[in-house]
């Protein structure tokens, strides 16, 4: 088989080709647009004010005219107290149950405060201290004893020297003890390394952001002393259908253009079907608040709704004409309501024949989700 050879043009443009480009690289325009319109007081090392990210989270219009599109739909306070957060010399802890956005924008806060997302140590029940801390090249710590050159820092190292914005992915699925490393980090900004009688002094500019979620299986909930050094910002579900209709149609929409999807628009009837198909089961009632629902495992977040609208557009676009329709979603939405297969089926039968087969307008949706889940 013949591999095709790379060449200089793509080398040379290897971002346009990433199929999940990060924030800084994929809104590039916006951020440069911003930092040039931006005339408002900037902490230390940061690329624009904190005025200036909030809008970038935002969305709003600029002087020139330059559209900055929405990265976060929700409450405006949430976002001025998460920016001011990360301006004083406390760390931020987004904190909230699963699809709420949290890494979304702790990566677009990285990447406005610091034009680099990439300082990121992502959260597991494996993660070593060495993660957050540092490591060492053995071959160097082995041939020349331990130095700078043997060591190999961590991402949030390299933000204290720098100045950068480090973030920390599912906190609470650290283990507790790696997770006291912070500890010193935060309180007295700065990191030992006893092995060398050196220490590395975070520089002004430095923070971190957390995200942690207490929903899940297996998480480790964090020590007081830890907690302490965080102000938690609690990132809430969207609060209306419309509102979460809009996040899903933004979020797939820029998901379906880098993978060649069909627009969004032409299915947005399906995609309120979907968001109001979770919202009913993940709040017990229906939307009406006549039908009291029983509900399922699985939490049927906004990033799942995503999740389900982006395969039924693969699924529209590959296997049909292109246009969203009810059988597109049908198996997506079974997938995400049945995690347990005896407890959560009854439930979603239950509600296909109670409140879906009523509906009016939603026959030819209760036909598909019938058939995939016969």
């Amino acid at each position: 088989m013949t591999v095709p050879e790379t060449t200089e043009d793509e080398r040379a443009h290897g971002d346009a080709q990433a199929l999940r480009p990060h924030a800084e690289d994929a809104f590039a325009h916006e951020l440069a647009a911003l930092a040039a319109a931006d005339d408002r007081p900037r902490p230390e090392r940061w690329r624009m004010s904190p005025w200036a990210v909030a809008t970038y989270l935002l969305g709003g219009t600029l002087p020139d005219g330059t559209v900055i599109t929405p990265k976060y739909v929700g409450p405006r306070r949430v976002v001025e107290v998460a920016v001011t957060t990360l301006a004083t010399d406390r760390a931020l802890l987004l904190l909230g149950v699963p699809g709420t956005a949290k890494t979304w924008v702790s990566e677009h806060l990285a990447a406005a405060v610091s034009g680099d997302s990439t300082l990121l140590v992502q959260g597991t029940a494996g993660t070593p201290e060495e993660a957050i801390r540092y490591g060492w090249n053995y071959a160097r710590l082995l041939a020349h004893g331990p130095s700078r050159d043997a060591l190999v820092p961590s991402p949030v190292m390299r933000a204290m020297a720098d100045g950068m914005t480090a973030r920390v992915e599912e906190l609470t699925r650290i283990p507790a003890d790696v997770q006291d490393t912070l500890i010193t980090i935060l309180s007295e900004k700065t990191l030992p390394i006893p092995e060398l009688g050196q220490e590395v002094q975070a520089v002004r500019g430095f923070n971190l952001i957390a995200t942690a979620n207490d929903r899940d299986r297996g998480v480790n909930d964090l020590s007081s002393a830890l907690r302490r050094r965080f102000n938690t910002v609690v990132l809430p579900l969207p609060e209306t259908p419309d509102a979460e209709v809009d996040i899903v149609s933004r979020r797939v929409d820029q998901i379906g253009r880098s993978l060649d999807l069909p627009a969004v628009p032409e299915g947005i009837d399906e995609i309120r079907r979907v968001v109001t198909v979770f919202r009913e089961l993940r709040d017990g009632v229906t939307t009406d608040g006549r039908t009291k629902l029983k509900t399922p495992s699985g939490t049927l977040s906004t990033a799942e709704a995503i999740s389900v609208v982006t395969s039924g557009l693969a699924l529209a676009a590959h296997f049909g004409d292109g246009v969203l329709r009810p059988a597109d979603v049908a198996a997506g939405i079974l997938g995400a309501v049945v995690r347990d297969p005896a407890a959560d089926r009854v439930i979603w039968q239950e509600y296909l024949e109670t409140v879906v087969r009523e509906r009016d307008g939603w026959k030819d949706f209760y036909r598909a989700c019938r058939e995939v889940s016969a």
